[in-house]
């Protein structure tokens, strides 16, 4: 059986979460999905306006389209906390990464990055979506019903715990420091 963090430790670990660093984070994780429920994780992507992240599943097959069918382009790219992805993922053997392309100890709060805020990552630019990720069913099983409802909170919105959204502004590549 899988040890899910509870809804006390979450509300605990709040304050540190949102103590992550406003700017200058180090990209900690790169993710790709190749296919379905895959991951690669590769130490450099290239990320283009056209496409959002080379070779990944999502913008073949978006859960978010355009009016024409095409990939919606606010969804090319997600950022999560790294102290959120520490806090829930207490079995990365046996649980899968949530796929989130970059993971990073930073601020992804709307104070700290209101729509429409550039990042500069490696080569490329993102812009942050106005899109509320407030996370999918699989959330739920991966990380279980306290942590979907932690991240979905209605009272947490602003604080976007379950990372946020970009379109891919200036393409780029972006490369794992280690």
């Amino acid at each position: 059986m899988t040890d899910f963090t509870t809804r006390s430790e979450l509300d605990l670990a709040l304050a540190d979460v949102l103590n992550a660093p406003k700017t200058g984070a180090a990209v900690e994780i790169l993710c790709r999905r190749p296919g379905r429920n895959q991951r690669e994780f590769p130490r450099t992507l290239r990320l283009t306006q056209a496409g959002g992240i080379t070779g990944d599943y999502e913008m073949r097959t978006p859960w978010l389209k355009l009016s024409d069918g095409s990939p919606d382009p606010r969804i090319q790219v997600s950022i999560l906390p790294a102290r959120v992805l520490k806090l829930l993922w207490r079995d990365r053997v046996n649980t899968i990464h949530p796929g989130d392309t970059f993971v990073a100890d930073l601020d992804v709060t709307l104070a700290n990055m209101p729509v429409g805020t550039r990042l500069k990552i490696g080569d490329a630019t993102v812009e942050v979506s106005d899109l509320w990720n407030d996370g999918c069913a699989k959330w739920k099983v991966r990380f279980g019903r306290a942590a979907y409802d932690w991240t979905s909170d209605p009272r947490h919105e602003s604080l976007r715990l379950r990372g946020i959204y970009c379109s891919v502004v200036e393409d780029g590549d972006v490369r794992l420091v280690i």
